[in-house]
């Protein structure tokens, strides 16, 4: 019965030891997988903070992106009236001593601009007065703000006859 004894002893510590050891490699490979993840969490959070950083400096550059093309908006009127406009131009003609000829208004034509389309009126203003009030007529084109959208391209003057031929594009935004 010694043997049986010492044979079921052994057989139990060696079955402890086997119990042990595998706890053991259980243990150390949780060990080395908790470090990997530790190390996955840093890293983490720390592309977490850059990722908010650039978040709070792409909403900044959204916010002037918006306020930019709100502001552009507003000096490019939604469509080009020729009725509103061809009174804006006999009123400025009159204000500066000159007989505007004719004016047509012919069809808004699209035209890009960068990356907007826009609706473009290509005029021509036959004008006849003074040269001088030929050249106020034209500044006042190029500032008064209802032709905040409008380029002056061409001015062809007679300066023998005191007239002129304005070309002009008047631009509206097509949203």
């Amino acid at each position: 019965m010694k043997i049986n004894s010492r044979v079921g002893l052994i057989v139990i510590i060696v079955v402890i030891v086997a119990a042990l050891a595998g706890m053991y490699m259980v243990y150390s490979r949780q060990g080395a997988e908790r470090s990997q993840l530790n190390e996955k969490l840093d890293t983490a959070q720390t592309r977490q903070a850059g990722l908010a950083a650039s978040k709070t400096d792409l909403q900044g550059q959204l916010a002037q992106a918006q306020s930019s093309l709100n502001s552009s908006q507003v000096q490019f009127p939604a469509s080009v009236e020729s009725i509103e406009y061809g009174e804006y131009l006999f009123e400025i003609a009159e204000r500066c001593n000159l007989q505007l000829a004719t004016l047509s208004f012919p069809r808004p034509a699209a035209r890009t601009v960068g990356s907007v389309t826009c609706s473009v009126v290509s005029l021509s203003l036959p004008v006849s007065g003074t040269l001088e009030n030929i050249f106020k007529f034209i500044d006042l084109i190029r500032t008064d703000p209802r032709f905040a959208s409008t380029q002056v391209n061409s001015v062809n003057l007679n300066v023998g006859g005191g007239s002129a031929v304005i070309a002009v594009d008047i631009y509206g935004y097509k949203g």
